[in-house]
């Protein structure tokens, strides 16, 4: 990890970055649960580590039948909802020279909450 990354991930973490990332383990947690949840609960944990540290993570997807599918049913329940809020902050965030590389990291997760099965936070 970069100097840069390591400072944005700070400060990332001091302008709400951690209650963002233990909202997204108390999500986790709770539907870690019951056995029905507990693939929607790894889910939360893989939002919740990259919310808690963005700045040099990269996300990739290898996708399958089951991950698709699990993903249509995700995306139906909550992650269009949670696409839409990382999207707009992230625009909000752009709207400043200071706030984009938070917007960019926005629209990372943006990509993520909408899709988490098959992906893989590096």
């Amino acid at each position: 990890m970069s100097f840069g990354q390591l400072l944005g991930n700070i400060v990332w973490i001091i302008l709400g970055g951690i209650t963002t990332a233990l909202a997204w383990l108390v999500v986790g947690i709770f539907f870690c649960c019951t056995v029905i949840g507990i693939p929607l609960g790894l889910q939360a944990f893989k939002m919740a580590r990259l919310t808690l540290m963005p700045f040099g993570a990269q996300i990739v997807w290898n996708g399958s039948s089951v991950s698709i599918v699990a993903n249509i049913v995700w995306c139906v329940c909550a992650g269009i909802l949670m696409a839409a809020y990382y999207t707009l902050i992230g625009l909000v965030y752009c709207l400043t020279i200071i706030g984009i590389p938070f917007g960019m990291q926005l629209f990372k997760m943006a990509r993520l909450s909408l899709a988490p099965f098959g992906a893989e936070v590096l």
